[in-house]
């Protein structure tokens, strides 16, 4: 019961994350696999890029409630197997599975996206206001630039920064996945930041797709 206790919500966060909300949407609905169009990443920037607002805007929403439903359910699950509160750790490696399931779907061969929507949905759910500044902070690159890996990598990097020095937050654990963010959104986006440098990275745009 012990070894179920701790490593169920863990796996219903992967599998959550797991879920190919880009993949689906393209093939269900537009027969075209994301992944072989545009940057080939399977991520809401990508689906806009190639399949227009219609189609990104509802894999976005799905992939922001990958991460929220993860970190919200995890206590709820390991609260009703044990009956105690759950520890932050297990919360922490909770987080890190669903992204790493969007980012290695066991469901579209484990190739998926980067985990930027994801991890906002982690954010959410575990620092709601730093979430919160972290999207105006995208926002703000983005409007200017036109960029989404630059508006990703530059709100992920002010990220743990709110968290830990505007916002506080009392426990050190969770303050770890904010740093972790930091790092991790700009090591997915490598290719991207290799053509920021050289000027042949996309800006988005939001014409309409048929």
């Amino acid at each position: 019961m012990t070894i179920l206790n701790h490593f169920l919500p863990i796996v219903v966060a992967y599998l959550l994350g797991s879920i190919p909300t880009a993949v689906w949407v393209g093939r269900h609905f537009y027969n075209v696999d994301v992944r072989n169009e545009g940057s080939g990443n399977a991520g809401a920037t990508n689906t806009i890029r190639v399949l227009g607002l219609k189609a990104g805007i509802p894999v976005m929403i799905v992939d922001v409630l990958k991460g929220y439903i993860a970190v919200v359910i995890a206590p709820v699950i390991f609260l009703f197997l044990s009956n105690e509160p759950i520890s932050p750790y297990l919360v922490l490696a909770s987080a890190a599975a669903v992204v790493l399931g969007h980012t290695f779907p066991i469901f579209a061969g484990f190739r998926g996206g980067k985990g930027v929507a994801t991890l906002l949905g982690v954010g959410i759910g575990l620092f709601p206001a730093a979430a919160g500044v972290t999207v105006l902070i995208f926002a703000t690159v983005f409007i200017i630039t036109r960029y989404v890996s630059l508006s990703s990598i530059t709100a992920s990097i002010c990220f743990p920064f709110l968290v830990i020095f505007v916002f506080h937050s009392p426990n050190h654990i969770f303050s770890v996945l904010a740093v972790a963010v930091a790092v991790f959104i700009p090591i997915t986006h490598r290719k991207n930041i290799y053509r920021l440098i050289n000027g042949t990275e996309s800006k988005i745009n939001f014409k309409k797709k048929n």
